[in-house]
């Protein structure tokens, strides 16, 4: 490394380099005098410039051996070198497992070879984005067809009608498609195969489509999947036609028929990058053709630099929302840059111009040359401004194998960066990387052209709103306030300086403070003519607090007039919204899309939404997922509260979204939670399937009227088959199994992270309350039903239903709640003491007065609904099972009427009054009030729920 490193080696990094040293010689098990001085000065300064190249080879000492004794080193390319040793490795792969760790060691050997050429200047950053690449096609292509061969004995081979066998063809995207890859980069992929068909020659056989979908999901899994030896390339599968939501495998029909009718002008882009990985055969070349039309078109396309510059806006405005500072590929005349100006070429002229259909940035750079496009004093300078972004880019993240772009925030991987690069401080570099960033910068400038700038004319309202949010408060900004309309201008110039106070005992960085000032005044024009605009600014001033520090939230609000508007109006209907707001800032990024804001997901697929949700998040990190699963709740939570508040969405419904929502996170806990038991002890025997578990729901939760903030009143039970025990390694009893699943649902709900908790669980309800197991066998679910459940228990059992879990469990339950609640019983003696238990209720419960109206203990109010539901159920089913058929109110008095036991008359009044009930509730969770109203609101109703309450119940029971 000295060799070719000439500079001397800084005093901060000597030190690290002989600690290092001495780390690796306790690893290494072999002669260390067999490794030649010269070679241990190399490595020294490599293992002290990278802690990725420390940690693995302090891992795998002998790597050394292998690098020495092949010249890897000063090898001219390592593509052959690659291919040997993983050719070798994987000859020996049987099992998935195997092939993972195959996959991870030679990614990591090769990674460390790169690394260290690089660093020591032995090989120029152009081959090394070439090794990069190749590596990567290597194992891509390697993993899938040894995973092809390990389904082969099962499935088969995928044939089309013709017996031809049908291969997986894999897209590389972006710069693993240009042969230019970065250090620590995603992938981009696509999949395709050629015709339809089906698998032939296995044990089984299934349709072409399933099996590479089976094929793909692996090869993602091997490649994505964090082990003990790392991961091999986190995966991106974004750019496949129609995004997340469209299928992981197309076929070459459907790809053609998507990019002809619907690609868009960014997958163009896209796809000008793209290169089949692999072998070329004749599949390629048929794919090759049915794309090109869609990436060149015929005509010089003067089109693609306005889709460029729209692009280029938008990823400007992600840096600057999430506050990208010092950043080399996104920031202005980063890397970014380069690519565009050279891709906006290509597809302007790429139809016309056949020498331009190529994916390698550098080999279309000296084509465009060649045409005359650009002149060589400007492509000689963009070239090397390119090469000196890209070599820092890889020095950047070769120093921890992390993927960034962003200039180091501490002094020894600047001095990492500075010996590497060869410059003397960070000042010198800064200005070297400075002028090459001017360099693109201005080519970008003279090529794309910069976003539109602002004419410099404001509203005269503007400047004066101006003035005012930037005084203090002996400034007389009450008087311009009224003059611009406000009705109470006292108390919002109040608020403004109250805001501006507050922030100024913030630690607000200068970027932040300038946005501010440009925000401020904008909030205000939105408001100002509204009657409560203080108590409205009060609660946006809530948020804005949250967020001060955090520049790139308030970049969000001043970029996106929309999502400033969205604010306003969501804070103005609701302080449940803007309490949320100001809790989780995350769900500000939700503003930025009004269309998806106002139209919650469909109730069908909230649990679909949830897992591409947590697709991106690795599984093992579960700190992250918990943390994703609160985010997901906390944005779709605030999506159905958008459509309610606005009136897109009728009650029900919201009660409808909220259940589908918590089921959906109950569904995907609980699978959670089963992942993590069965690997530590295997799986339990149980009568049934999935699990041999299901979790009941309770209450709102049961009745599908769950509402904002609402707990949930769960219930497991499990059908473990007695004395048996787990199959794992670490064998413990299936009863003892289902009672650490249970506890490990509860964690993944209660555990309190950045985003709060989940839900709060209540399981109350179980067999015993508090003093019974946290989770019951069914059989002693109906011992205890029968023989020691209370009245209100059965009460409580008309409000249940399986949420998810066992089918078998879900069919056993509903039988046992049918029996259950079709027991004969005593109408009279029932009726008293569902009556006894009401009044108890309310007069333990109630806050109300002669003034004010409890929603829900009061007399005539929800609970009075409900207990009539629950005893016109209890007392009657056994005459009229259809009576046990729902768990919702409403549904419940429709069957009752069916059979005559209220009139129609009654059945509105009690479905009508529970629905307003319910609604007004709604509201007042909204603006954070009680479940309070005026006595006066709901007198007329209320009288005629106290009516039908005395004739059911407090006269004889009708026989």
């Amino acid at each position: 490394m000295t060799a070719n490193n000439t500079n001397s080696l800084p005093s901060q990094l000597l030190l690290l380099k002989q600690q290092r040293l001495e780390d690796y010689k306790l690893a290494y098990k072999n002669d260390i005098t067999s490794i030649n001085s010269v070679q241990l000065e190399q490595l020294g300064e490599f293992l002290a410039v990278s802690d990725f190249a420390h940690a693995q080879l302090c891992k795998h000492p002998n790597w050394l051996d292998d690098i020495i004794a092949d010249d890897l080193l000063i090898a001219p390319a390592l593509k052959p070198k690659i291919e040997e040793r993983f050719n070798a490795l994987v000859a020996q792969v049987t099992t998935e497992a195997q092939l993972e760790k195959c996959l991870r060691d030679v990614r990591n050997f090769f990674q460390i070879v790169i690394a260290w050429r690089d660093m020591g200047k032995f090989a120029p950053i152009t081959q090394s984005l070439i090794d990069v690449s190749e590596l990567a096609e290597i194992l891509i292509i390697g993993a899938r067809d040894a995973l092809s061969k390990l389904l082969e004995s099962t499935w088969g081979l995928p044939t089309d009608s013709k017996g031809n066998v049908q291969p997986l063809m894999v897209l590389g995207m972006g710069k693993l498609g240009g042969h230019e890859l970065n250090f620590s980069s995603d992938i981009d992929l696509i999949f395709t195969f050629p015709n339809h068909g089906e698998t032939q020659g296995g044990r089984r056989s299934t349709d072409n489509q399933q099996y590479f979908v089976k094929l793909a999901q692996k090869l993602v899994n091997a490649l994505d999947k964090i082990t003990v030896d790392g991961f091999v390339y986190r995966v991106d599968m974004r750019l496949r036609p129609f995004g997340n939501s469209g299928p992981l495998v197309a076929s070459f029909a459907a790809m053609e028929d998507y990019y002809q009718s619907q690609g868009r002008d960014w997958e163009r882009y896209a796809m000008v990058k793209s290169r089949i990985l692999g072998n070329d055969g004749e599949y390629a070349e048929e794919l090759k053709r049915l794309i090109r039309p869609f990436m060149f078109r015929r005509y010089i396309d003067f089109s693609a630099i306005e889709s460029l510059r729209k692009m280029k806006l938008m990823i400007s405005h992600e840096v600057r929302r999430r506050g990208l500072v010092d950043n080399i590929k996104l920031g202005s005349g980063g890397i970014r840059e380069v690519e565009f100006i050279v891709q906006v070429f290509q597809m302007i002229r790429g139809g016309r111009e056949p020498q331009l259909q190529n994916q390698s940035l550098l080999v279309i750079l000296s084509r465009l040359q060649a045409l005359e496009i650009i002149d060589k004093n400007e492509c000689e300078q963009l070239r090397e401004s390119y090469l000196y972004l890209r070599l820092c880019e890889q020095t950047l993240q070769q120093i921890g194998d992390k993927q960034t772009q962003t200039l180091p925030d501490n002094e020894l991987d600047w001095t990492r960066l500075l010996w590497v690069c060869g410059e003397p401080d960070e000042t010198s570099f800064r200005d070297t990387l400075k002028g090459h960033m001017n360099v693109v910068e201005q080519q970008f400038s003279n090529v794309i052209g910069q976003e539109d700038e602002d004419d410099g004319t404001e509203s005269k309202e503007h400047e004066l709103l101006t003035v005012v949010c930037s005084a203090d408060e002996d400034f007389d900004g009450e008087s311009i306030l009224f003059e611009l309309g406000c009705q109470k201008p006292q108390a919002l110039f109040n608020e403004i300086i109250a805001l501006k106070n507050e922030l100024s005992k913030r630690r607000v960085g200068e970027r932040g403070q300038e946005a501010m000032t440009k925000l401020l005044p904008l909030l205000v024009m939105q408001l100002i003519n509204e009657t409560n605009a203080s108590d409205l600014f009060r609660k946006i001033a809530n948020i804005l607090k949250t967020i001060a520090t955090r520049t790139a939230y308030i970049e969000l609000l001043l970029e996106n007039p929309g999502a400033l508007k969205q604010l306003v109006t969501l804070c103005q209907a609701s302080d449940w919204i803007s309490e949320q707001l100001t809790l989780h800032p995350i769900l500000l990024d939700e503003l930025l899309d009004p269309k998806s804001l106002y139209s919650p997901t469909p109730l069908d697929e909230y649990s679909a939404q949830l897992h591409q949700y947590l697709m991106r998040i690795p599984t093992d990190d579960m700190e992250q997922v918990m943390e994703g699963l609160r985010q997901y709740k906390q944005c779709q939570q605030l999506r159905i509260a958008a459509a309610d508040v606005t009136g897109a969405m009728e009650l029900m419904k919201v009660s409808d979204h909220l259940t589908a929502l918590a089921q959906s996170v109950v569904e995907h806990v609980i699978n959670i939670a089963w992942q993590q038991l069965i690997q530590r002890y295997g799986t339990p025997q149980f009568d049934g399937d999935d699990k041999g578990f299901a979790v009941i729901g309770y209450g709102k939760m049961g009745g599908y009227e769950l509402g904002y903030g609402s707990d949930l009143d769960l219930v497991f039970v499990h059908s473990g088959k007695s004395g048996t025990y787990t199959d794992g390694d670490k064998q413990i009893d299936s009863a003892h199994f289902y009672l650490k699943f249970a506890q490990r649902i509860l964690h993944l709900f209660n555990t309190r992270t950045v985003s709060g908790i989940l839900y709060e669980l209540d399981m109350r309800l179980r067999p015993s309350g508090s003093k019974g197991l946290m989770v019951t066998h069914i059989e002693s679910f109906v011992d205890y039903q029968e023989q020691e459940a209370w009245v209100w228990e059965h009460q409580a059992l008309v409000r249940t239903r399986v949420v998810c879990g066992s089918h078998w469990l879900n069919d056993r339950f509903n039988e046992i709640r049918e029996g259950i609640l079709c027991q004969v019983r005593d109408r009279a003696e029932l009726q008293g003491e569902v009556a006894k238990m009401r009044v108890k209720m309310r007069d333990h419960l109630t806050q109300g007065n002669d003034e004010i109206f409890d929603l829900k203990q009061d007399n005539g109010g929800i609970a009075d609904i409900e207990f009539i539901a629950q005893f016109l159920v209890l007392g009657y089913s056994e005459q009229f099972a259809n009576l046990t058929r729902y768990s919702d109110n409403v549904r419940i008095f429709e069957q009752a009427l069916a059979v005559n036991l209220i009139s129609e008359q009654e059945q509105q009044i009690l479905s009508q009054a529970y629905q307003d009930y319910r609604h007004k509730g709604h509201r007042l969770v909204l603006n954070d009030l009680k479940n309070q109203t005026d006595e006066k609101e709901f007198a007329e109703q209320r009288e005629q729920v106290s009516n039908i309450w005395r004739r059911l119940m407090l006269t004889e029971p009708v026989t």
